[in-house]
């Protein structure tokens, strides 16, 4: 029975006093991580508030690299959302990988620039109280997008001191960020806003204009509970986006250098979420639901001159959704065959209204025509079940079933093909899961789990008819794609200042099939298969020093015969992940230094032409001068290599190719968006 207590009671609720036992209490210390007794698998956890706030963070959803193995680059403007990688997967901007803030999903389905879209630019570091994380498709409350992982970030609902922290960077780097909070008995009403200002170290300035506010009220006790937040965000920039490697080493490039400045952004986020929970000895009860106002608007150009020698190939991509969901969720202890359990219940929905998705091509941000446009309806609508069970001192086992129904509604606009390409339609699966803990002795604990889960695709590849570019006739793709996954994994946990874990997965996915944003088609591709190793380490040496360690080794490959000229490796899938970092702490100072490397990589599937490594350093030191004034150094690419964010293997053609007529059918080559040279960021915090 002891798991089953601490499932409905966690540690974080008895760490309060009785003077300030209420809801915002909880934010602050933010969740524990899993430990032997209560971990329900090895590659799950909860990431220490004192690491991922101390690491230096050169965008926001940087702090996604606090769920091991996970790798955040980007390529193009800040503005945009991260490129990710995790487990053998080139997650794009997020298929595969779950986000949630403040209990709203961040990934957009059907998005106009990529499936999956997870833009965490809205998010405001230094609030975050905690990231949860798991991986694979075990879990029955795990739903779209999460086969490879999920995130989840909560907001503070309370500050020790109202703050107002201002940092000057190199390249036209400001950004301003003041917050605080206000308890009136068990009521608090918190608030910040950021500012912020980039233009980086391209050749082309990015002119990065960001605003950001948040607004959160919550009330309650450690029993129940209420919060409210409301958040608002706007940012428009200038993006450099890949550019060919060929240019580069001729010299006819910078590799900061662009070849289309009209390139860039814009985009909006409002949203309002509500929570509210209760504790009791009949169980746990939580619900939520939230509305987001959402825009999007890009240009980007990535091949060129390629397609359309006398405008250029630039593109502009739209979206423009509202977003709305609730959900609910109970845990209570019951007794199955005289064994103590839990069981965890709960349903889902989400809507998304998207009034435009579209695409058009463009000549300096000037509409040529259409390639799609199109007004979607789509809704999730999921019940899931979970049944924990002690078998006995030592094991403990869980089940679940989660059912997912997807139904949506495509209605084309575009004058030729729209009227061909609308439709609607719906699909249901249902994703059983499994798991075994087993602790065989106090500082041991083997896992086993075993699940299976799916990712939705752009619904308009599941109603197309006709390729909108060509007019010839397109394959349908199902909106739903199964996948299914194992892990095997061990935790030593000695004490609470030391954690180690090693878990051996795989997952299968029946198809590859994406939505591809640029193209305004779906490209259908093979079965999968993936597998790895992957193991962390987290030391509090003292109270002085901490240590942590992520290395994470995967394979991907396609399954069955390759068509001819093609091979079986899943192009862009990383492989080879290692992270470490220290954190040394003493009096008034703080100092740490992060590593990251991510080995190479195939770019194609006959794994011809390969990434090259890239290791980042990076280091953050803070001294506090006195109880008002806090001083803060971010030294970002400490080592100053030149490496590369992000690499591409693909046909293009330059205007200077186009006219010396040595374009032919597109220059096959390597596409690169460097990482960002040694930049150094100041920062001052004053605390009233």
């Amino acid at each position: 029975m002891a798991a089953a207590c601490s499932l409905l009671h966690p540690p974080a609720l008895h760490a309060q006093t009785a003077e300030q036992g209420h809801l915002p209490e909880i934010a602050v210390k933010g969740p524990r991580d899993a430990s032997i007794g209560t971990a329900d698998s090895a590659s799950e956890g909860a990431a220490e508030k004192a690491s991922f706030q101390s690491r230096p963070k050169l965008r926001p959803g940087d702090i996604v690299e606090a769920v091991p193995g996970v790798v955040a680059t980007q390529h193009s403007g800040d503005g945009k959302a991260n490129q990710y990688f995790l487990r053998g997967f080139n997650l794009d901007h997020g298929t595969d990988f779950a986000m949630r803030v403040a209990g709203m999903p961040v990934n957009m389905p059907t998005h106009g620039h990529g499936q999956g879209f997870a833009d965490l630019n809205f998010l405001i570091p230094e609030l975050v109280s905690g990231v949860r994380y798991r991986k694979g498709p075990y879990f029955a409350d795990s739903g779209d997008f999460s086969l490879a992982g999920s995130a989840s970030l909560d907001y503070v609902s309370v500050l020790d001191s109202p703050f107002a922290e201002f940092t000057l960077g190199q390249n036209g780097l400001r950004r301003l960020l003041a917050a605080g909070s206000r308890t009136v008995d068990d009521q608090t009403w918190l608030g910040a806003v950021e500012l912020e200002g980039n233009d980086g170290p391209w050749q082309v300035p990015e002119h990065l204009r960001k605003t950001n506010a948040v607004l959160r009220y919550s009330q309650g006790s450690a029993s129940r509970g209420l919060s409210v937040t409301a958040m608002a965000y706007q940012s428009r920039w200038t993006s450099t986006d890949q550019i060919p490697q060929r240019l580069v080493d001729s010299g006819e490039l910078s590799r900061f250098g662009s070849l289309n400045p009209t390139d860039g952004g814009r985009t909006r986020r409002l949203s309002l979420s509500a929570s509210w929970f209760d504790k009791g000895p009949e169980g746990d009860t939580e619900l939520s639901a939230y509305a987001i106002d959402y825009r999007f608007g890009l240009f980007s150009d990535f091949t060129y001159f390629l397609a359309n020698p006398a405008q250029g190939d630039q593109f502009e991509q739209t979206d423009r959704r509202r977003i709305y969901g609730a959900q609910a969720t109970h845990r209570r202890p019951n007794r199955i065959g005289g064994l103590d359990g839990i069981l965890s219940v709960g349903a889902e929905w989400r809507g998304d209204r998207i009034g435009e998705v579209g695409l058009y091509p463009s000549q300096f941000r000037q509409r040529l025509g259409t390639v799609r446009n199109d007004k979607v309806s789509e809704d999730q609508i999921a019940l899931h079940a979970q049944q924990l069970v002690e078998l006995g001192a030592n094991v403990r086992s869980y089940v679940g079933l989660r059912g997912t129904w997807l139904g949506y509604d495509v209605q084309g606009r575009e004058p030729v093909y729209g009227a061909l390409n609308s439709g609607r339609g719906h699909q249901s699966l249902l994703s059983p899961k499994a798991g075994l803990a087993w602790t065989v002795a106090p500082a041991h604990e083997l896992y086993l789990n075993a699940g299976q889960g799916f990712h939705s695709n752009d619904v308009r590849g599941a109603t197309i008819r006709l390729d909108p570019q060509t007019g010839l006739p397109a394959e349908r793709v199902p909106a739903l794609v199964k996948g299914t996954g194992s892990e095997l994994g061990w935790r030593f946990q000695p004490d609470e200042r030391l954690s180690l874990t090693v878990a051996v997965w795989q997952l299968q996915l029946g198809s590859e099939l994406v939505y591809v944003g640029d193209a305004g088609t779906t490209e259908p591709g093979r079965a999968s298969k993936r597998h790895g190793v992957e193991s962390t380490l987290r030391w509090q040496i003292d109270g002085r020093w901490r240590v942590e360690a992520d290395l994470a080794w995967s394979r991907a490959r396609f399954r069955g015969a390759s068509p001819d000229g093609e091979g079986n490796f899943v192009d862009n899938a990383v492989e080879r992940v290692a992270a470490a970092g220290v954190v040394w702490q003493q009096g008034p100072w703080m100092a740490t230094l992060r590593l990251r490397y991510m080995g190479p990589r195939a770019l194609d599937t006959l794994d011809s032409v390969r990434s090259r490594p890239v290791t980042l350093l990076n280091f953050g030191g803070t001294y506090a001068v006195n109880r008002q004034l806090t001083l803060g150094l971010q030294v970002f690419n400490l080592a100053g290599r030149k490496g590369n964010d992000i690499e591409y293997f693909y046909a293009s053609c330059t205007a200077s190719e186009v006219l010396s007529d040595r374009c032919g059918g597109g220059i096959a080559d390597r596409h690169v968006h460097p990482m960002e040279p040694r930049s150094v960021r100041l920062s001052a915090r004053w605390t009233f």
